[in-house]
């Protein structure tokens, strides 16, 4: 009875014992899984997925500009007041938030994986997207609900967000006409034009501030590229053909850019002027060009990509240039332009959403190397 008793005893004592290793083990495990998943999100994260938050700063902007009462608006402009200001404000402290989480992930990038960020900005089309956090802090302090153009800080603001698109400009502008790999005949691709969409964006801001020579200076910039760039990329040459169909979403950017042009000189005149609707209408055509060629697509459209997001941002821009314009004319036919665009941008926008929202991943399944120290220590526990 007494030896019965005595291996019950050490039974329960070697459970007692068993227990916390196992669970030790499984801690450790448990931990090692979750910061291989975040290392594998990191390494995997690039500056493309900036697409997102460029996407929601346009849309910011936008309904600000919808929403804004209007003395005697045309009754299809009226149609945008239904919208609430809390709509608008909640959409820029999401387009906010996002910038701010991209931000930080491509931080810890730029920290832990260095030599994939210098391979980034080596490569010709992932440079480009180097252009877009700018461009989206600069469409965030142009929609904010809390800063005044005319104040300080909002001037401070813009030399922070405009230091590193001169600095880019620098180095890729003097790439594409001064080294023989890098000419822009052999580099130039459609994403090319976001380093022009930089600077007027900008020039845009630049004017609001009432900065005309800054603003007059970075549109010059912008606009004497975009020429240059916009023929290279017309005539189709051999060395810059090389784009990959999952990536033909970025065809949209040909609009884009001439619409935010028409925006920026929009902005530095006063008024929607000739070139403005110049640019507009060229913006217009190109649009037209795009979307009456869907087979252009089928490719990018069978899965689900970031890429997806190239479509929302340029919809944006021909947007914003459409109000522009129904402003200046202010008849129905640009009323209902102004309608169409807008309700489409919005819309592609919202179905962007709701796929990314769905197709992503909250558990990852690719697993990179394991970080052997803390395996290491937790084997020692």
């Amino acid at each position: 009875m007494d030896h019965a008793s005595e291996e019950q005893s050490q039974t329960h004592i070697v459970i007692a014992i068993d227990v916390p290793v196992t669970n030790t083990e499984t801690i450790c495990e448990s931990q090692i899984h979750i910061q291989s998943s975040l290392s594998s999100f990191v390494a995997k994260f690039h500056a493309g997925y900036f697409r997102i938050s460029l996407s929601l700063s346009s849309q910011a902007l936008l309904w600000k500009i919808l929403i804004e009462p209007i003395q005697d608006a045309h009754a299809l402009r009226r149609l945008f007041l239904l919208i609430p200001s809390t709509a608008f404000i909640l959409l820029w402290s999401l387009a906010l938030f996002t910038l701010i989480t991209l931000s930080f992930v491509y931080v810890l990038k730029c920290v832990f994986h260095f030599k994939m960020v210098k391979g980034e900005f080596l490569n010709h089309v992932g440079v480009n997207y180097l252009f877009v956090p700018w461009i989206c802090c600069l469409l965030l302090l142009q929609s904010s609900p809390l800063l005044h153009p005319k104040t300080l800080y909002y001037q401070i603001l813009w030399w922070v967000f405009v230091a590193p698109i001169l600095v880019l400009d620098v180095k890729i502008y003097g790439q594409w006409f001064t080294k023989g790999k890098r000419f822009l005949s052999t580099v130039a691709n459609p994403t090319s034009q976001l380093s022009v969409i930089g600077n007027l964006v900008g020039a845009q801001v630049a004017a609001r501030m009432g900065w005309r020579e800054s603003a007059i200076c970075m549109f010059s910039l912008g606009i004497a590229h975009y020429l240059v760039l916009f023929v290279t990329l017309y005539q189709r040459l051999p060395g810059n053909n090389n784009l990959p169909p999952m990536l033909r979403p970025v065809f949209f950017l040909f609009f884009a850019a001439p619409s935010m042009a028409s925006l920026a000189w929009n902005s530095i005149c006063g008024k929607f002027d000739t070139a403005s609707k110049m640019l507009f209408f060229l913006s217009l055509f190109l649009f037209m060009s795009l979307v009456s060629r869907p087979l252009l697509f089928k490719k990018s459209m069978k899965k689900f990509s970031v890429a997806w997001w190239a479509y929302s941002f340029p919809l944006t821009a021909l947007a914003l240039a459409s109000s522009e314009y129904a402003l200046e004319v202010e008849g129905l036919m640009a009323h209902a332009i102004m309608l169409v665009l807008s309700t489409l941008s919005v819309l592609v926008s919202l179905l962007l959403i709701v796929f990314t929202a769905l197709n992503t991943s909250i558990t990852l399944t690719v697993a990179p190397k394991l970080d052997l120290t803390h395996k290491s220590n937790c084997e020692a526990a």
